[in-house]
Formats: structure tokens, sequence, C-alpha cells
């Protein structure tokens, strides 16, 4: 067991603990990869900013009911956003994984972006599409191909920086709250507020 799929730790921490683990792609001979550098927590039912807030239950949100561990991917506009369980089925609470700093398969990255640097991966949205993450992934187990993460080749931030959410206006205190976690002095890090 990793701390993926622990229903004990909070969201929180495990929001903090996948800063600078590997997020990777690996779809046939092409694989990808990044270091994550960003993460927002959304702490289920209670938020007023999480889908599952109230106990909200569609078949779009399915996955955020599954066991922790489970990667739970939407759409939104033409964006996908990956993020993962990290609870029990009865606490559907999730890790949104915002931005990675590549490592490997740079090139691919940038092509499937049509970007160079920084703006191939800096923001949740631009992160799916230059790793190639689909609905497909959608519901899928987040230590196992084709989309995963390793927890134990990890590459420890010197310093997490906690900021409020990106996007999200007139929700009360879920507005402020600290639930963004980032690697300090991160280029790849998304838009600053």
């Amino acid at each position: 067991m990793t701390f993926l799929n622990n229903p004990m730790l909070t969201t929180e921490e495990v929001a903090e603990k996948l800063l600078g683990c590997l997020l990777i792609s690996q779809h046939g001979e092409t694989k990808t990869s990044g270091w994550i550098v960003e993460t927002e927590a959304y702490v289920g039912v209670i938020d007023e900013a999480c889908h599952s807030f109230e106990g909200k239950r569609t078949p779009r949100l399915e996955s955020m009911y599954k066991e922790a561990g489970t990667l739970y991917v939407y759409q939104m506009h033409t964006h996908k956003m990956l993020n993962v369980v990290t609870r029990s089925s009865k606490e559907p609470e999730a890790v949104l994984i915002r931005a990675i700093e590549p490592f490997e398969g740079v090139s691919v990255l940038e092509d499937r972006r049509n970007k160079t640097g920084v703006q191939a991966t800096d923001g949740p949205g631009k992160l799916t599409k230059a790793m190639a993450v689909s609905m497909a992934d959608n519901g899928s187990v987040a230590d196992a191909p084709p989309v995963y993460i390793d927890t134990s080749t990890r590459r420890l931030p010197e310093r997490i920086e906690l900021s409020s959410r990106i996007g999200i206006p007139n929700k009360g205190q879920w507005t402020d709250a600290l639930l963004r976690y980032s690697v300090r002095g991160n280029p790849y890090v998304s838009r600053r507020k």
C-alpha cells in the first residue's frame, strides 16, 4: 500500500505528498512523465467547490465514490482534469493535479501541446493534453499504466507553498481556503493569484 490508496490520510496530506512524485503516461511505446509541482485538495461533501458537495452523485461523478487511489477524470470545456480519489467510497474526496515539470518525453509533451517550455504543462488542462490523458482513464487505478503515479521515485520539494485554489469564486469560506499546494519557486506552477 502506498499513500495513494491509504484512506487513513487526509486529502490535504495526499495533496502535499503528491508534490515531487512522478506522473507517468504510457501509451503504446510512447512514455511521458513529469514531476508533480502543484495540486489542489477537494474535501468532499462539506466543500462547496467539490463536485461531491452535499453528497451529489451522478454518473459523471461515479469515480469520486470509488476507493482511494482511483483516477477521477472529468472534462471542463475542452480540457480533461486529472484527479486522484483520496478517501473511502463513503467520503468522496480527491486531489486535482494542476501542474507538472516535464521529465521524460519532453519533445512529445511539447508536440502534443504545440507549446514549448513552461507553457506545455503549467496547468491542469495543459498537462492532460500533453500526457494524452483521456476520459478512458477515468476510474482506473493511480498506480498502474497507462496513466499512473510513481510514489517511490520522489523529488522532495525544498519548500511547499499553500494558497487558495484557482477559479473558485463565490464559495464562501472555500473560496479562500488554503487547499492549493505548490513547489515554491518552480516555474511550472500555474498562474499565481
